[in-house]
């Protein structure tokens, strides 16, 4: 028997969230049958983003659906990226991705291959599951 294909329903997938945003995978090796990348969106909170890190097993593309930011790769100098820029990050290139704006920062990920990436998004100690169908609360810093 084959496996019956559809349209990935996002509502019917956790979210994963942090204390600098969440992140939602639409497709990936753990979850999604013959998939071998990791495809999601990533929502970053004004004024938060990724610290610098890298992905020894994975490279990385990140496209700007929306917002401004700061943009590190290879522990150069940051650049300005916006809605529609694309950004590919090798397999084990140190990068950072900053929302230097006032309204949510939204990406899509592409990690190639997937799966071992997210796991480690899990073990963090910031993380925490947003059950289906619930929506992820922000909180305002008094900072």
């Amino acid at each position: 028997m084959t496996e019956k294909h559809t349209a990935v329903d996002p509502h019917r997938l956790p979210t994963m969230t942090f204390d600098w945003g969440s992140v939602k995978w639409y497709v990936q090796p753990d979850t999604t049958p013959g998939a071998t990348l990791s495809f999601g969106e990533v929502v970053l909170n004004p004024g938060k983003g990724h610290e610098r890190h890298n992905h020894p097993t994975a490279e990385e593309v990140l496209y700007v659906l929306s917002g401004t930011g700061d943009q590190m790769l290879n522990d150069e100098d940051p650049f300005p990226v916006h809605a529609g820029d694309v950004i590919h990050v090798p397999r084990g290139m140190y990068h950072s991705t900053l929302n230097t704006g006032w309204s949510p920062m939204r990406l899509i990920a592409l990690y190639n291959p997937g799966g071992a990436e997210e796991r480690a998004l899990a073990e963090l100690p910031d993380f925490r599951e947003v059950p289906p169908g619930s929506v992820p609360v922000l909180r305002r810093s008094t900072e």
